[in-house]
């Protein structure tokens, strides 16, 4: 026998303090998690105003105080014992919390691995009680009503841990971050931030319906609410409100995307992909949507009891919760930014209503959009999307013929563009290279790229004419043949008729290869194999009928771009100005269908300032 295997150790139960700290372990993984517990029992303590006080990034000290309701004394030493809490009694309560916390893990926890001491006064005591959980002692303390809990010397019992730490910059940064994502979704509870003894960050309480508004404008600042767009939508019993920023204001890093479920801050796969998929028409390249989102839903509905660190959530009905919020998202989008920079205009005033958070219902909200719609269909009336690709703008070295005259930008005449209308893009004056259209309005100069402008309008009404049909495929002279997984090979034969209406044909050729036999018309000369394994791979994990929409659309996509109006092509001022005119009533019109934008505006000021008027 080999006597250098060790020989076996007997079994034997844990001491407490070790299951503890390993339990520690999944709660407490940087200061920035003690902050997110501590605050998250703040708020469940109904506190009106929550101060932060860190010292070395909170490695050194994290003290959270509040003015809650607080703790009894004969509460304290049950508080810091695993497993106790006061927010649910049995398994009716765990399914539909409605608390932030609620597992009775995290001071425990955070006892195991630092100095801990929690002061708290009830309303009706007439002295605070301190608690030092190290040793258990009680003793009287001043303080008014409300808690206060010092964590001194994290990690101080488990130095390996401490070592993983970043400086003391990041671990702050990190902390601060905890606190913003509180503090988004509490518009009614006030934060002070302190660290080495100052000031770094406060926000006041807002009280009303704007609340919400205001701690975006505090947190996230003027340009983000500048540049975003109200969200209030309802779905059932399943509401969607927040702001999503324009695709200008894309971001190269996901860092400006928050979303919550019954006010608690989550990263769900569900919700970012819904939020991403929303975008995809309108956003260029990798750039990253910034959004706040809040989803209120029936406690009944989701899990909140995934993960110690309760971050992560699932849904009942996933599928649901995609689709709402998809929608509200698009919906939201698909209004032209054009229309809320026009003050004569009626459908301007009432979608520029929609941009105050909180301040319309979501039936007001149909019902402005509704308004809006049926005078986008009355003014593109008798247009015909194929006429516009197979015989408008067909290239040629002749001009055009008018626009207005053949009527294929809607139903508007010369004398449609009176001097004492308003447009929200203005009147056209001039051609610029044969590449841009300059208009004047109200608030200055607008310039549009007079191709992807048009490009979009094509790509919306084929969209609308040509939706919900099936794609022309083109068979492979040689079929195409890839190594796939089992998982694949399932999908392909699972949704066979599926990826058949994507004009793909995908057959298995052994237990570990499939076949491309067939790829859509328009995208012939792609690789064929990466897109199989793209629509398989989205199959598999989402609604097929979002990867049917979006296959559809990409080729839609390709046929505009083809049947667009070409740059160096002279056209008339009434042409131009029906080209605005259609701009202004076309859904998602601020960008191309590659996401780049398709008008831009120079108001007086920065006009004046080019010249250095009034210097």
């Amino acid at each position: 026998m080999n006597s250098s295997l060790p020989s076996p150790r007997p079994i034997q139960e844990l001491p407490d303090e070790l299951i503890s700290q390993i339990a520690a372990g999944e709660v407490v993984e940087r200061p920035s998690s003690v902050v997110r517990e501590l605050v998250d029992n703040a708020l469940d303590a109904g506190a009106q105003n929550i101060t932060a006080r860190l010292i070395a990034g909170g490695t050194r000290l994290i003290a959270v105080e509040d003015d809650g309701h607080g703790m009894h004394a004969d509460s304290l030493s049950m508080s810091i014992k695993r497993h106790a809490t006061s927010k649910i009694r049995n398994l009716h309560d765990l399914e539909s919390v409605s608390t932030m916390g609620f597992r009775g893990e995290a001071l425990a926890a955070i006892a195991s691995v630092s100095e801990l001491t929690i002061s708290s006064r009830t309303h009706s005591d007439a002295h605070a009680t301190q608690l030092q959980a190290r040793t258990g002692e009680l003793q009287a303390a001043a303080r008014s009503h409300g808690t206060s809990i010092e964590v001194k010397e994290l990690f101080f019992s488990t130095p390996a841990r401490r070592k993983f730490l970043k400086s003391e910059a990041t671990e702050l940064a990190h902390c601060l971050e905890s606190i913003r994502r509180h503090a988004l979704s509490r518009p009614d509870v006030g934060f002070s931030i302190w660290h080495e003894g100052k000031v770094i960050e406060q926000w006041r309480a807002h009280s009303g319906e704007q609340a919400h508004y205001h701690r975006m404008r505090d947190i996230l600042g003027d340009e983000f609410l500048d540049q975003s767009l109200a969200v209030d939508h309802l779905h059932g019993d399943l509401k969607v409100r927040g702001r999503v920023g324009l695709p200008d204001f894309a971001r190269s890093r996901a860092d400006h995307q928050f979303a919550y479920v019954n006010q608690r801050y989550v990263r769900d796969r569900v919700i970012m992909h819904a939020a991403r998929s929303a975008y995809e028409d309108v956003l260029h390249g990798q750039r990253q949507p910034v959004y706040v989102l809040f989803v209120q839903i029936d406690p009944m509905r989701v899990d909140v009891n995934v993960h110690p660190t309760k971050i992560e959530v699932r849904f009942r009905d996933s599928r649901e919760i995609h689709q709402a919020i998809r929608h509200a998202v698009e919906s939201t989008l698909a209004t032209p930014r054009s229309q809320t920079h026009a003050p004569l205009s009626e459908h301007s005033r009432a979608i520029a209503d929609l941009q105050s958070f909180g301040s319309t219902t979501s039936d007001n909200n149909s019902a402005s959009l509704h308004s809006w719609r049926e005078s986008r269909m009355e003014l593109s009336q008798g247009s015909n999307a194929v006429d516009d690709l197979q015989k408008l703008w067909t290239p040629s070295a002749q001009p055009i013929a008018p626009l207005v005259a053949q009527n294929p930008m809607g139903n508007y005449q010369t004398s449609t563009f009176s001097s004492d209308q308003d447009w929200p893009l203005g009147k056209a004056i001039a051609q610029l290279h044969g590449v841009y259209i300059l208009a004047q309005n109200h608030a200055g100069m607008v310039i549009v790229d007079m191709h992807a402008a048009h490009e979009r309008i094509v790509y919306e009404r084929l969209k609308q004419q040509l939706d919900g049909q099936g794609v022309q495929s083109q068979p492979l002279l040689i079929p195409t043949t890839f190594a796939a997984t089992e998982q694949e090979i399932a999908t392909a034969q699972e949704f066979q008729e599926v990826i058949q209406q994507l004009g793909l044909d995908i057959a298995p050729l052994s237990s570990k290869s499939l076949a491309v036999r067939a790829v859509p018309v328009n995208l012939m000369q792609g690789d064929a194999v990466a897109l199989s394994r793209s629509m398989l791979s989205e199959l598999a994990q989402h609604d097929s009928s979002t990867v049917i929409d979006r296959a559809q659309h990409e080729l839609l996509a390709t046929m505009a771009c083809h049947g667009a109006v070409r740059a160096n092509r002279a056209l008339t001022i009434e042409e131009m100005n029906a080209l605005l005119r259609q701009m202004e009533t076309t859904e998602r019109s601020d960008q191309c269908n590659h996401g780049r934008p398709t008008w831009r505006q120079l108001t007086h000021k920065e006009l004046d300032a080019f010249f250095m008027r009034g210097r």
